[in-house]
């Protein structure tokens, strides 16, 4: 008998429900691929946590995976504080079932004599990185699928730092999940350990993100930003940290308001993809605004449009919006005077320009896996070092650490800070932008994103990389390759003299090739979806602000040509 087969059948006993028998029992008869998709594997933590389409079987996300997972995370947390009077707080996002999802998992915890603060509606996941410390947590989970389609959800879990597990606790506590037999979910609740919290931890929340964003720029009152929460979590804090900021024109697209799981205005609610903001675009457009922002469902990424240097709105792209935010954050620590110890930190996948900057400031510069997981665990790390921001490419940044995820909430605040104070100042998010790349060097990235579904989808994408490490690239648009760094092997070879050097990184199936002239080329597959990234990063130099055109779409025609030699245009 197929291992699916035998997976699927498990499902038809008296350990699960009836309704869940029942579609188990129609896919037996009816559809065996897609009982093959649904019980060939069983669901794992990627990047950004456990995240999958919804339905039933092991490769989905429904009430026994995510029991599962909870009661290994409680057996484990009990294992862990022996003498210890155990609390969790619980968050959920927009998404279809993320609310009678994240009261089975608080049923879960509860049925185990686990504390939990489960929030009364949807928040964002900022917030819930926030709680867990300042509620004294030992864990936290949110329920969201971040920007992937409807059809997904998902169960990202927080230690007590307010960071996403990172080794050793996540092999340790996916050890503990797969022991467990699905019997073993212990669903009966006490319900008296379980309190509803909302406003109390909500202005908390706020009060923080408003401290730590708003620089009291000058020009609020002239400032004119659209905001769209793409049916979203954001909504429930943004409009109301930047009222709190200052800001007076604030135009949300109420169309967008309203929290949706079906995100029915979009064909994405990722502010990754350009469609997702040309709603707000087209009204910035239409009242003169200066600035556009769209966060994704959970409200840990963010999408900026500005106008540029023809006044036509235009959108930033991850590497761009850091960049700036970063620079604001080392400026204002320049003039309080810098003590040492302080630390920027961004992914191998992102801008080399971090870099660029953090030497030009004699800061230290931290790189790490592509997740901010690995961001937050630095934080944890090097307690006595301060951290100043960071981000990544994927539209993430996070502004100090009082929250330990990427964070769209005090990060639009941020934004919106630059820009206010910028055009007060006769210029404008976009030329203070173009006026980094003058200092620092004209960096440019780009992102191919390749979707491949399924069984032959996972095996394509490993095939895909394999073939790139084992026919290696040796020159990119004229430059040779100089080093190779295989996370895999964690070691950096340059190819032209022999030399290796040791990757300090966990492992992980990342490929990157730089060549001489700073080019770089990086192939991963996503943690979160059925996909395989290409990340291209090109640079020059840029003496004068007025040649910026020029040289930019010198570098456009440089990407082409890597898209073309490498067989991704």
């Amino acid at each position: 008998m197929n291992d699916f087969l035998k997976n699927a059948q498990d499902w038809l006993t008296d350990v699960f429900d009836a309704d869940t028998r029942k579609e188990v029992q129609h896919l037996i008869d009816t559809d065996p691929e897609e009982l093959k998709d649904r019980f060939y594997k069983h669901m794992a933590f990627g990047t950004g946590g456990m995240r999958g389409i919804m339905g039933a079987g092991t490769n989905r996300i429904n009430k026994y995976t995510l029991g599962k997972s909870t009661q290994g995370l409680s057996n484990f947390l009990k294992k862990t504080y022996t003498n210890e009077a155990i609390k969790v707080v619980i968050a959920f996002d927009c998404r279809h079932n993320s609310d009678t999802l994240a009261r089975t998992v608080a049923e879960v915890f509860a049925a185990n004599g686990i504390k939990v603060f489960l929030f009364s509606e949807l928040r964002t996941t900022p917030e819930l990185s926030f709680a867990v410390r300042h509620l004294n947590c030992h864990a936290g989970i949110v329920l969201t699928a971040s920007h992937n389609p409807p059809e997904y959800n998902g169960y990202k879990v927080y230690w007590t730092d307010g960071g996403q597990i990172v080794p050793p606790q996540d092999a340790e506590i996916i050890a503990e999940i797969n022991s467990l037999p699905f019997k073993d979910i212990n669903f009966s609740s006490d319900d008296s350990l379980i309190e509803i919290i909302d406003k109390e931890v909500d202005e908390a929340f706020i009060e923080a993100s408003v401290a730590k964003g708003n620089c009291n720029a000058a020009g609020k009152d002239d400032f004119k930003i659209v905001f769209t929460s793409l049916h979203g979590t954001s909504i429930t804090a943004i409009p109301e940290v930047l009222k709190r900021a200052g800001y007076k024109n604030v135009t949300v697209i109420e169309e967008q308001a309203k929290p949706d799981g079906a995100f029915p205005t979009v064909k994405s609610p990722n502010p990754e993809e350009p469609e997702a903001l040309s709603m707000a675009i087209a009204k910035a457009e239409e009242i003169g605004a200066d600035m556009v922002v769209g966060t994704d469902p959970d409200s840990d990424r963010l999408g900026i449009a500005v106008r540029d240097l023809n006044g036509k709105m235009k959108i930033v792209n991850g590497n761009q919006a850091m960049v700036l935010m970063t620079k604001f954050l080392l400026d204002q620590q320049k003039e309080e005077g810098f003590q040492g110890n302080e630390f920027i930190a961004t992914t191998i996948v992102s801008t080399p320009m971090m870099e660029v900057m953090a030497k030009s400031y004699g800061v230290e510069f931290k790189t790490a896996l592509t997740g901010f997981k690995w961001i937050g665990k630095m934080i944890k790390d090097f307690p006595d070092a301060k951290f100043l921001g960071g981000g990544e490419e994927s539209f993430g940044y996070m502004v100090g650490d009082f929250v330990r995820d990427k964070d769209a909430v005090t990060s639009t605040l941020l934004a919106c800070e630059i820009a206010s104070q910028a055009k007060a100042n006769g210029s404008s998010f976009y030329q203070d932008l173009i006026g980094c790349y003058s200092e620092f060097g004209f960096y440019k990235e780009h992102l191919i994103a390749l979707t491949k579904k399924g069984i032959s989808g996972a095996e394509e994408i490993k095939q895909m990389l394999v073939d790139f490490k084992e026919n290696p690239v040796q020159e990119v648009a004229g430059s040779k390759v100089k080093w190779i760094e295989d996370y895999n092997t964690s070691m950096a070879t340059n190819v032209l003299t022999g030399e290796e050097k040791a990757i300090d990184l966990p492992k992980s199936n990342v490929l990157i090739y730089e060549t001489e002239d700073g080019t770089r080329v990086a192939a991963r597959p996503s943690g979160t979806e059925p996909k395989v990234k290409f990340y291209i990063s090109t640079n020059a130099l840029l003496e004068r602000s007025e040649d910026f055109s020029k040289v930019n779409a010198q570098l456009d025609e440089k990407i082409q040509t890597i898209l073309s030699e490498l067989k991704l245009s």
